[in-house]
């Protein structure tokens, strides 16, 4: 992993990308027993890839810009991932050009949905990145081991469990303020024994409006908090049962939405058992089950004025929840030359909602009044194996398959048209389908020099998610709704690349070219007084691209780095381009490290994007036409204090360049926002420090 600091470019048409200059502080764990030598602590600007299709860096960290409000948030430094941009925080994460259920986003191995019908909670929404010990990001359909429909990739954030060899504890905390009122805490910490542990892990976040690089106020505001409680027993180095629950809430207003969330409870369970070293064939045995419940509140009035020009005049909310419960058993097989993981999974989903109304006579009703109508109910069952052969010396061959049967029912008795409701013709209806996916990937060392070449063919086949099935207000042509008439994508592609990890030098190359039967793409229809439409179909769908990266320490104290990332997708059925792909981005990093400081530089640059298919897009958001380049030039450092605390520091957009990335929800008119699509604007320039105790 490294560090860079990235600057932009001209924000004007770029033919091609530059890099990005950067200078970063990489942030090694203080262990004391090996204290002399340490490296000095860094600020995380780009990240590296650590082995074939696989990233895993530290998510505790300090990175930059402005360290992490959310999983998308920390997702985006990460090359060949983007976030859709509403405000301040909730971004929606992108892979590749790929969104929504086609990321497997994980934590501690189970699912936390989402409740609201246009993803105001995305499941990144729910997660604080520091709170957890390990990050790994495995791109495109090269693993089934984590359940189904990943065909862009696969996210796990995980807490590792303790492990204590005598009665002890330790602590991690942090503190982080920064400019338009931000202010984060951290706590970490645990105690135990060698019979067992027990853990907290808590955060508070928030942020005030920020103001762009014209000194214009974009509402964004924002605070969250999450809290969460692990107690494990360890009556042995290879046991481990481990019972945790967790809770949070939180609330933000979005410049890019008419309604905010006014609540994002999380309420969560997880129990899980590993035992290892069996001393046979049959190596581990792992089993999980899990509980995750999300009720989001959104409105127009909490953290902002009725807009008296829509068609949301009055007050108004809607609140809806979501339960998700799941479970995972898996064993490990070791023979001579062969590993094999291979399991079962499983999940159920319900959806509720109810909504609050105004009358002329009786004023605001909140929805409390109102009772709960439950919309959907879906499932999953998955059955999945996945081996590594060690065929030679310097020769692998990794192989996975699995098969899930889906399904879902439609419980709503009403949906909505332009103006007013009609009957559901699906009401009651239910459907599922049987999915297979697999894939076959070979990776060869190269004799005498630390590179592996790899390549290998994924195919993926994934059952529509709640919000491709009811969201949309209409389906394709000839179907009743989109829950009538959407089909499972289908999505077949080759990945390929180069991985080198000398001494002085890091370097990797990734690229990948496919094709996505039944694409699901939403497109947008206009309506009176700003409101809009939405309808889902399926297309055939052509992507490529790829990402590439490069660390070499130039000296003893000078190490710059570069990262690259390209996506390009056509829909084949219309012959246009596919909207919502991101554009061409580099970052270039410089970093000049000493003992127990650092200094860093980060030169940020992203090309036009001039691909776009107007009025079309998924759930979240729809291109509006061409957008310009930018660059964003940034600086960094960091101090190690003692062995147990550590400074960091950064200036993010240190030119006060005003600018809005592609990916990025129109300004509403609520907040001022014209009727033509106005994208919405980026902070600008935005000081910070954060201080890292452990002990």
């Amino acid at each position: 992993m490294t560090a860079s600091v990235f600057m932009p470019a001209r924000a004007g048409r770029l033919p091609f990308i530059f890099s990005a200059l950067g200078l970063a502080i990489s942030a090694p764990a203080f262990a004391e027993e090996i204290a002399d030598t340490e490296l000095a602590p860094t600020v995380i600007t780009a990240v590296q890839q650590s082995s074939p299709l696989t990233i895993e860096p530290d998510p505790k960290n300090a990175r930059q810009p402005v360290p992490a409000s959310d999983a998308s948030d920390y997702l985006k430094t990460i090359p060949g991932f983007s976030a859709i941009r509403s405000g301040g925080t909730n971004g929606d994460t992108v892979l590749r050009g790929l969104f929504g259920s086609r990321i497997n986003l994980r934590t501690d191995g189970g699912l936390m949905l989402g409740a609201c019908p246009g993803r105001m909670d995305a499941p990144s929404a729910y997660i604080s990145p520091e709170t957890y010990d390990q990050l790994t990001v495995i791109k495109g359909p090269q693993t089934v081991l984590w359940g189904p429909g990943a065909s862009a990739g696969t996210v796990l954030f995980e807490r590792e469990p303790e492990r204590f060899g005598e009665l002890g504890s330790r602590l991690h905390a942090s503190v982080l303020a920064g400019s338009n009122g931000r202010f984060d805490k951290v706590l970490d910490g645990a105690v135990g024994g060698e019979q067992g542990y027990l853990r907290f892990t808590g955060n508070q976040a928030q942020s005030d409006d920020y103001q762009d690089g014209d000194g214009d106020t974009v509402p964004s505001r924002w605070k969250k908090w999450n809290g969460d409680l692990a107690i494990g027993w360890t009556p042995d180095a290879d046991t481990l049962l481990e019972l945790t629950a967790g809770k949070g809430d939180g609330e933000a207003r979005y410049a890019g939405r008419g309604m905010d969330g006014a609540q994002f409870v999380r309420e969560s369970l997880g129990l899980r058992f590993e035992r290892g070293n069996l001393g046979g064939v049959l190596d581990k045995i792992e089993a999980q089950v899990y509980y995750n419940y999300a009720d989001h509140i959104m409105d127009n009035f909490s953290l902002r004025q009725p807009d008296p020009s829509s068609m949301m005049a009055m007050p108004m909310a809607a609140q809806v929840d979501r339960r998700t419960i799941g479970g995972r058993l898996a064993a490990t097989f070791k023979w001579a030359d062969v590993e094999l993981v291979a399991g079962v999974d499983a999940l159920r989903s319900e959806h509720r909602e109810r909504s609050s109304t105004y009358s002329m006579m009786g004023g605001y009703v909140d929805a409390d009044a109102y009772p709960w109508s439950k919309d959907a109910v879906s499932h999953n069952y998955g059955l999945f194996g996945e081996a590594t052969w060690y065929v030679a010396e310097r020769n692998r061959l990794i192989a996975g398959a699995r098969l899930d049967r889906a399904s879902a029912k439609d419980y709503r008795q009403s949906i909505s048209g332009m103006m007013m409701s009609m009957p559901n013709p699906t009401a009651g209806d239910s459907r599922e389908d049987t999915l297979p996916s697999g894939f076959l990937r070979y990776e060869h060392d190269l004799a005498n020099s630390p590179t592996t070449l790899y390549a290998g063919l994924g195919h993926v086949q994934r059952f529509p998610d709640y919000w491709e099935l009811f969201s949309p207000n209409s389906g394709p042509s000839g179907s009743d709704n989109a829950f009538a008439g959407i089909q499972p994508e289908k999505t077949t592609q080759l990945d390929f690349g180069v991985q080198h990890n000398g001494g002085d030098l890091q370097a990797w190359a990734s690229g990948y070219v496919g094709q996505v039967r039944d694409y699901i793409l939403f497109s947008y229809q206009s309506g009176m007084m700003g409101m809009s439409t939405s309808s889902a179909e399926n297309v055939d769908a052509r992507i490529m691209g790829g990402e590439l990266g490069a660390s070499y320490r130039l000296s003893q104290h000078w190490k710059t780095d570069a990262t690259l990332a390209y996506a390009w997708a056509k829909n084949s059925s219309d012959d246009e381009a596919l909207p919502q792909t991101p554009p061409l981005e580099a970052r270039l990093g410089l970093t000049y490290e000493r003992e127990d400081w650092s200094v860093g530089a980060l030169w940020r640059v992203v090309d036009k994007q001039s691909r776009v298919a107007e009025g079309k897009g998924n759930v979240v958001g729809q291109d509006f036409g061409e957008t310009a380049g930018f660059a964003v030039f940034s600086l960094n450092g960091a101090y190690r204090v003692s062995e147990h605390v550590k400074l960091s520091a950064g200036v993010d957009n240190l030119l006060d360049k005003d600018y809005a990335e592609h990916l990025n929800l129109a300004g509403d008119s609520g907040f001022g926002y014209p009727a033509d699509p106005v994208a919405i604007d980026e902070p600008g320039r935005t000081l910070w420090a954060k201080v890292d105790f452990d002990f």
